[in-house]
This record gives C-alpha cells, sequence and structure tokens, in this order.
C-alpha cells in the first residue's frame, strides 16, 4: 500500500481523535477554567504523558519497530520476531513497574522540581502530589499500547493504534461529565479533577484492552516469560539507551516549559495547554501519521539498500507534510481568536482567558512547520539505527530554548514562552535536515522546493482572504452559538477552497503527483 493511504488510514483515525479531544478540551475549559484546578490536573497529565512520550512513543518505539521489521523480514520470519517480541516484552513490563512505583513514591519531590511555586498558594501543591498519584498508572498501560501498536504497523496495520487515541478521549469526556454531575451545586472543582485524573488512567487500561486484542485478532500471540538478556534484547537496550537521551532531552524541555509556566500567574499553565492543544490537532493528524507510516517502510528500503527508493519516499512525505501543514499554520494563526471566542470562552473561561489563549495559539502554530517535519526527518536516522545523531540536535535545541526562555518569560509572558518554544522546534528542524543532507541520506531537490513555493503561494493567497474575513466576521464570534458556527463554516470553508483552488492554479497541487502517491504496488516516477 502507498505511503499516502497508510497515512490516510493513520490520519482519518487521529483526525477522529482529535475531533473528540477538541470536545474533551471545551468541555474542561468551561468547567474548570484556568484556576487553581485546572492547573493542578494540567500539571498530574504532563508527567504521565510526558513519560509516555519518552518510553512509548520515543526510545522505545524509534527503536523496537525497525528492530522487528528486519527481523520479520530476515531468514526465520515470524517465529523469529515473536520470539524477539516475547523476549521484549517479559524485560519491559518489569522496567514499566519499576519505574511507576518509583516515580509515585518520589511525587511530592517531582512536582516540587517541576512546580515549587504552587506551594504559595494553599492546597494547590498537595492536590497537584495526589492527582498526579492518580493518574500516573496510565502510563504502564500507554507503554504496552505503544509495543503492541507497533506490532501491527510492522505488518502495515496502523487502524487499531490509531483508533486506541479515540478511546483515550471517549473516557476523559465521561470522567469530565462524571465530575461535573458529582461536583453538583457545591462549585468544588475538585470533585471534576478527582473524576478526571481517575479517568485519565482509566483510559490507559480500556486502550490496552482494545490493543491485546487487536494484536490477537491479527494471529499474534505474546508470552510474558522469566526475563533474561538474549543478545537482541541487549542489542535493543544499546539502541534504546541513546534514544532515550534523546527523546530525554526534547522531555526535559517539555519540562523547562512547564517549570517556567508554573512560575507565571495563576491559570498560565492551562492556557499554554489548551492553546498546545489546537497546535496538536494538525501536528497529530499530519506530523505523527507521517512519522508512523514512514518508518517501517524506510526500514525495508534501508534494508534493502534501495537508496533511490528511501530518497524517494523521504520526499513524498515531506512534501505531503508542507502541503497541510503551512497553510494549517497560517490559518491558525490568523483565526486563533475566532477558535478561542467560538469554543472555549465560556462557563468558567473568562473573555480575558480567551485573549491570551489566542496570542499563545499564535506563538506556538509559528512552529508548527518545523514540529511535523522534525517527525519525518527522525525516521530517516531510526530506520538506520542512529539513535545519537538526534540526541545532539535535541540538546542544542533544548539549551537554546532555556537561554531564549531566561530573556523572554519575564518580559513577554507565557506568549514569549510559546513563542521560545516555535525557534528551538525549528532550530532542531534544521539541524536534522543538515545532518541528513551531508551524509547523503535525504537531499532536497530543486522539484521539491518548487513544489514548496507554489504552496507558499496558495497559502499566501489563503491567508489575505482569512485577514479580509476575520475582520468582517470576528464579532460573531462572541454571540450565540448558532452564528458562532455560521461564521466558523463560512471562515473555514473560504479558506480551504481559497487554499486548493489557488493551488490548483499555481500548481501547488498536481494532479498527475497525487495519483503516483495513491497508486498502489508502484513506485512514483520522477524526480523528488
Amino acid at each position: 500500500m502507498s505511503l499516502l493511504k497508510h497515512t490516510s488510514t493513520i490520519a482519518g483515525f487521529t483526525l477522529l481523535s482529535r475531533v473528540f479531544g477538541f470536545v474533551r478540551d471545551v468541555l474542561l475549559a468551561r468547567v474548570l477554567g484556568a484556576g487553581l484546578a485546572g492547573d493542578a490536573y494540567q500539571l498530574a497529565f504532563t508527567l504521565p504523558n510526558t513519560f509516555r512520550r519518552l518510553f512509548a512513543e520515543g526510545a522505545f518505539s524509534v527503536a523496537f519497530v525497525p528492530m522487528y521489521s528486519r527481523k520479520l523480514a530476515g531468514e526465520e520470519g515470524e517465529e523469529g520476531a515473536a520470539r524477539f517480541a516475547d523476549d521484549v516484552l517479559s524485560i519491559f513490563i518489569w522496567v514499566l513497574l519499576g519505574f511507576s512505583a518509583l516515580a509515585m513514591i518520589a511525587m511530592p519531590i517531582i512536582v516540587f522540581g517541576l512546580a515549587s511555586e504552587y506551594q504559595s498558594v494553599p492546597g494547590k501543591f498537595e492536590l497537584s502530589v495526589f492527582l498526579s498519584r492518580v493518574t500516573f498508572p496510565y502510563l504502564f498501560f500507554i507503554s504496552l499500547v505503544a509495543m503492541l501498536s507497533g506490532l501491527l504497523n510492522a505488518r502495515s496495520r496502523f487502524a487499531p493504534g490509531a483508533i486506541a487515541p479515540v478511546l483515550f478521549n471517549l473516557v476523559l469526556i465521561s470522567g469530565i461529565i462524571t465530575g461535573n454531575y458529582w461536583r453538583g451545586d457545591s462549585g468544588d472543582d475538585r470533585f471534576v479533577v478527582y473524576a478526571l485524573s481517575a479517568a485519565v488512567s482509566l483510559s490507559g487500561f480500556v486502550q490496552f484492552l482494545y490493543l491485546w486484542w487487536a494484536v490477537r485478532r491479527a494471529g499474534l500471540k505474546l508470552h510474558i516469560r522469566k526475563p533474561k538478556l538474549t543478545p537482541e534484547v541487549r542489542q535493543l537496550g544499546m539502541v534504546i539507551l541513546p534514544a532515550t537521551f534523546g527523546a530525554g532531552i526534547y522531555q526535559i524541555s517539555q519540562f523547562v516549559d512547564t517549570f517556567f509556566a508554573t512560575s507565571l500567574p495563576q491559570g498560565s499553565l492551562t492556557l499554554l495547554k489548551m492553546a498546545d492543544r489546537l497546535n496538536q490537532m494538525p501536528l497529530g493528524i499530519v506530523g505523527i501519521a507521517l512519522g508512523t507510516a514512514i518508518l517501517p517502510m524506510l526500514s525495508r528500503h534501508i534494508q534493502s539498500d534501495d537508496k533511490i527508493k528511501a530518497q524517494r519516499l523521504q520526499s513524498d512525505a515531506f512534501e505531503m507534510a508542507t502541503l497541510l501543514t503551512l497553510p494549517a499554520a497560517a490559518a491558525l494563526a490568523i483565526c486563533a481568536p475566532a477558535f478561542v471566542n467560538a469554543f472555549f470562552v465560556g462557563g468558567k473561561f473568562k473573555p480575558e482567558d480567551g485573549i491570551i489563549m489566542s496570542y499563545i495559539t499564535m506563538a506556538l502554530v509559528a512552529g508548527l512547520p518545523a514540529y511535523v517535519i522534525v517527525k519525518i526527518l527522525n525516521p530517516g536516522f531510526f530506520a538506520r539505527s542512529d539513535t545519537k545523531t538526534p540526541v545532539y540536535t535535541a540538546l542544542i535545541s533544548l539549551i537554546f530554548n532555556i537561554i531564549l526562555n531566561v530573556f523572554v518569560v519575564r518580559p513577554y509572558g507565557i506568549v514569549g514562552l510559546a513563542g521560545a518554544t516555535a525557534c528551538s522546534a525549528t532550530l532542531n528542524c534544521l539541524l536534522l535536515y543538515a545532518v541528513l543532507h551531508k551524509r547523503g541520506w535525504f537531499h532536497f531537490t530543486g522539484q521539491l522546493g518548487n513544489r514548496i513555493a507554489r504552496q507558499l503561494v496558495a497559502t499566501a493567497a489563503m491567508s489575505a482572504l482569512l485577514w479580509w474575513m476575520m475582520g468582517l466576521l470576528l464579532p460573531n464570534f462572541s454571540s450565540d452559538i448558532l452564528t458562532r458556527i455560521s461564521s466558523l463554516v463560512v471562515l473555514v470553508g473560504g479558506g480551504m477552497a481559497a487554499y486548493f483552488f489557488i493551488g490548483y492554479l499555481v500548481g501547488a497541487l498536481d494532479k498527475d503527483r497525487v495519483n503516483r502517491l495513491l497508486r498502489r504496488n508502484g513506485p512514483a516516477t520522477g524526480e523528488n
């Protein structure tokens, strides 16, 4: 199946997940607002979610999936791959249990390191510690989910792993509704965050059950044996260690942002996380989908030493990424006040919070193309078992981010922090490409540059139209619900129509090119 079809499968379910995630965030904003309980919950969710990216989406996935794919393609085939998976699971499960137990015991120290300023607000620090312990079991289950998804992804079965986040959001929405009902007329936000934090851990268990069923349905059986360090597991560990440091550096950057955000006025962390959800919408749909689809395919091309197909695959992914993220970034930056006012402002979420959230969103999406492109550049290293280079580029970006935060957070507050995040992501993207190009693993061709230039023309035309429409429609986004929805439909529909129409006229949307990307079991022709 082609890269575009693989990506479409993942992106379609990811879009569904993001829709439910958007509903979740709108409910959360209106039920909790940007206050003490909201900040405590955001910190409590940040901890297991950050370590999830470290263990699940970070080091483990990028090391395990290529090795498992090579096992499948090797002499022993299914038998060797199954034995390798069993050996890894038998050790991985105990590592997760041990780490989770230690983290929950040390939670007061962890929370103090990230949010010592919370102690100045009565009850905020204690609530954060309690909620963090409630949410942390999520890490254990979701890390196992990542392994099960990797088994299926290596067989080009991407749908189950993409469906799992939908279950996550459905469980959290149920948690918000339950907590709000439990709170009743008391007005005590703790009831909401208690129910919501419990729902986080429950969602991990639900996703695990679903992926376990999907793996069994695919004919795979996993066994937990007595842990032993086989040569293959040792090799995996040698690959995972630098990848852990690399992913860890990125997560340290997230912790650095959290640390600075918790030192700002109450509600800053909540507003940052809410704005990042808008930014994550296209990132999750495009970036994660492309990164997930490209890794096993690229590993197979490299295993067979087919450099032409490897270059073509990465070039296709790059073009698809910019085709969708350039207009998404421009549209989010221009229309941020419309989205925030239409959906988030209301209930406990005040109009002044909406203004700040809009500015944060504008700053974050400046780095959106870089966030997505990093997702498709990293597999170029991971597929070659090179997990060290992304460590170095991430470390440089982390240092750059910290230096920027020191200078911009005090004068510009939470908006400055968001801007620093975008700048550091852009630097990381440039460094990764420079190394790939230098090693001859991927190069930016004139034809690819020409297509992206045409995409930029279409994006500029769309931006001009959106800017004009925002001036006319902005008052409508503070009106009744029907007026808000109808105005958003006009705004989004007009922007999309302009982009694709102008893109077609200027050649940003090459019909023959799209047909080649869609074609099954046949390489695209032409230079990339």
